[in-house]
This record gives structure tokens, C-alpha cells and sequence, in this order.
């Protein structure tokens, strides 16, 4: 009767093992035909958003970042159906997933808005490698925009990694973003001197600076009448890459020539008086 109950229990267990593998084979093959076929369309429609956006001439910055974001959402969706085809119930999934990147985004807080800033960067591009910023607190030249940080040279070539929160949270400034800049040059005089005669002076100066531009016109005028000093601006403008150039060579010649022909500079002077207290 034993024999007989053991044989009866084992051909239950083979029809049930039998029809598992019937049922539970087919929905395997299926998922993994989901996860196979969709691996491949997500690399496909991936390397097509690329191929687009490289087509465009889109900085390959943000062309690495969006192909692959576009790849991994892509992969995660396919995940996801592939899991429910085996019966697995997504829903759970979708809130376990949900609370863990709730939770890592909670940890890494700082980085993700670094992240977002660096999108911000590359989307709205208020500067690009190679122009002169001042961001961050930081003034030098761009050198890397990455997702998390971008790299500036300073003039006296130090390597500074500045965070991307900390470049568009404050003022950005982008010396180099017009190809022509102002030259702003203040020059004091003392009230005995001619201003007719200091202004010819400066427009010879200035016309003997071949990489001055003819337009805009430059500008000379008294702007100010100081303690010591009637103050004359000299607003010639230049090519951006001739800026620094141009301004030392000017501020040299303006103190030689003004030497020769007798402009003097004033500068502050105290007159101190001595008493003898005898007296």
C-alpha cells in the first residue's frame, strides 16, 4: 500500500515538475528574447540619438551624457518587462527601485546637483573650452567641462577644479565671448597743464597703435576734476586677443611721451609745518 501511495506521489510530482517546465519554459525563452531584442533596440536607438546629435554638431560632452542616458532608461524598461514576463510583479520592483534612488539620491546630494549643473553648462553653453571666464571665483581659462566639474588655468597656469553648483550659482563672466574689447585707461594731469595740448598728445599716441581699431571710434574726455588731478579716460578699442598687449604698451608710451613734452602726473603731496613750542 506504501509501494503503491510513493508511486501514485511520484507521478503527481513528475506531471507537476512536467507541466512547470511546459509553462515556466516558454515564458524563460520569452523574457529572454525580450531582454535580447531590447538590449539590441536600446543600443540602436541610442547610437542613433548620438549619430543625430554629432550630426548637429552638439558638444561631445553632452553627446556622450544623453547616449548614455538614453541607453540605460531604455535598459531598465526592458528589464522590466522581461521580469514581467517571467511573473515576477513589477510593481514591488518599481517601489524597491524607486526607494533605493530615493535613497542614494538623498546621499549624494551635492553631486547630483554638480550633475545637473554640468547639463545646464553644456545646454545653455555661456562659455566653451578655450574662452577666458571668470566663474566660481575662479578667473582662467577653460580647459575641460565635464558633468560634475569643469577645469581652469589660471594666468599664472595653475590647474583649478572648480564644482559646476558653484559656477552657476554666482555671476559668469566670459571675457573672451566678443571678439573686440574696450580699453579703459584713466590719466591724470595736473590742473597747470594744457588739456588741449594732453589730448592732442594721446591721439597721436593712439594713432601710432596700428592694432587700435577704427571702429568703434576711440573715446578721449575729461571725466573727472580731482583733489589733485583733472582725470582724462582713454577708451580706444581692440581685438580681444590684442587686450593686454595693447594696454601695457599704451600705459609705457603714454608715461614717456607725456615726459617729453612736459605733461606732469601729479600725485598726492602733504605740506607739514613745524612749530617750536619755545616759541
Amino acid at each position: 500500500m506504501n509501494l503503491n501511495n510513493l508511486s501514485l506521489d511520484m507521478d503527481k510530482l513528475i506531471d507537476t515538475l512536467t507541466l512547470w517546465a511546459t509553462t515556466y519554459s516558454m515564458k524563460i525563452v520569452a523574457a529572454l528574447l525580450i531582454f535580447i531584442i531590447g538590449k539590441w533596440l536600446s543600443r540602436k536607438i541610442a547610437g542613433l540619438i548620438k549619430k543625430g546629435l554629432e550630426k548637429n554638431k552638439v558638444d561631445i560632452t553632452l553627446t556622450n551624457f544623453m547616449n548614455g542616458i538614453v541607453y540605460y532608461t531604455l535598459l531598465i524598461l526592458v528589464l522590466i518587462a522581461a521580469a514581467g514576463q517571467l511573473g515576477i510583479n513589477t510593481a514591488s520592483f518599481l517601489t524597491i527601485v524607486g526607494a533605493a534612488g530615493l535613497a542614494v539620491g538623498l546621499a549624494l546630494k551635492d553631486s547630483l546637483a554638480n550633475f545637473a549643473s554640468g547639463v545646464m553648462l553644456i545646454l545653455f553653453r555661456p562659455f566653451k573650452v578655450g574662452d577666458f571666464v571668470s566663474a566660481g571665483g575662479v578667473t582662467g581659462n577653460v580647459k575641460r567641462i565635464d558633468i560634475f566639474n569643469t577645469v581652469l588655468f589660471t594666468p599664472d597656469n595653475q590647474k583649478v577644479i572648480v564644482p559646476n553648483s558653484g559656477i552657476t550659482s554666482g555671476v559668469i563672466t566670459n571675457v573672451t565671448a566678443n571678439d573686440t574689447r574696450r580699453v579703459d585707461l584713466v590719466i591724470g594731469i595736473s590742473y597747470e597743464d594744457d588739456i588741449s595740448k594732453a589730448k592732442q598728445v594721446l591721439r597721436d599716441i593712439l594713432n601710432e597703435e596700428k592694432r587700435i581699431l577704427e571702429n568703434p571710434a576711440t573715446n578721449i574726455a575729461v571725466s573727472a576734476l580731482g583733489n589733485s588731478s583733472v582725470d582724462l579716460v582713454v577708451r580706444p578699442w581692440v581685438k580681444t586677443v590684442d587686450y593686454w598687449d595693447v594696454y601695457f604698451a599704451l600705459t609705457e608710451k603714454i608715461k614717456i611721451t607725456f615726459d617729453e613734452k612736459g605733461i606732469t602726473f601729479p600725485f598726492p603731496q602733504r605740506d607739514v609745518h613745524l612749530f617750536n613750542a619755545d616759541q
